[in-house]
């Protein structure tokens, strides 16, 4: 009988972990406590591996299938779809890690021992009220001028001209650390010379 989201959302747990073939290597391994989890059992240089499709019911049959049918043509291209896999979890860690919210809260706690506690704070409460909500969870690397340009107009269009400035000043010493520190090419607020009102 083929595999259908029917028979996944019927599969019932038993006393030890038990799997229903889905076709092509794919099964559905349910456990005692059950949890259903897509798998595709396959060989790669000689050696059996496996690779996890998802769960479900957060991940369908079909999508479960589609991730399926893509690991499938990278093992017929010669490559192990479980290193892709890794490489790719390798290189969201790395974007994270590299975020414009991480690069500014590690340059914020290397300058806040020479700063004021009033100044600190509210260098703090600019970037998170400014700049975090827009910028934060992208690679320091990927943020372009005109994108820290429209983070900086909200400001201007609130008739805080001179904040506006000072948030882009901060954002620049941010930059240059990422330069300084490898994970930026360069400062995109250089390029916004003229573009704000002026105080």
């Amino acid at each position: 009988m083929a595999m259908t989201d029917t028979k996944a959302k019927n599969a019932k747990p038993r006393e030890k972990t038990y799997r229903l073939a889905a076709g092509k290597g794919m099964y559905l391994e349910v456990t005692p406590t059950g949890g259903r989890y897509w798998r595709y059992k396959y060989r790669y240089a000689g050696r059996e591996r496996r690779l996890a499709l998802g769960t479900y019911p957060d991940v369908t049959y079909k999508k479960a299938g589609t991730r399926h049918d893509e690991a499938r043509k990278l093992l017929a291209d010669g490559i192990d779809p479980s290193e892709v896999r890794r490489a790719q979890k390798l290189a969201q860690a790395d974007l994270a890690a590299n975020s414009f919210e991480v690069v500014a809260r590690e340059w914020y706690a290397k300058q806040k021992p020479n700063w004021a506690e009033t100044y600190s704070t509210r260098v703090l409460r600019a970037l998170e009220r400014n700049l975090f909500p827009y910028l934060g969870s992208r690679p320091l690397a990927s943020i372009t001028a005109p994108d820290l340009l429209a983070a900086l107009r909200r400001v201007e269009n609130r008739g805080a001209i001179e904040s506006a400035h000072r948030i882009k000043q901060t954002a620049g010493q941010i930059f240059r650390y990422g330069v300084a520190t490898g994970r930026a090419e360069r400062d995109p607020s250089a390029d916004l010379k003229g573009a704000l009102a002026s105080p």
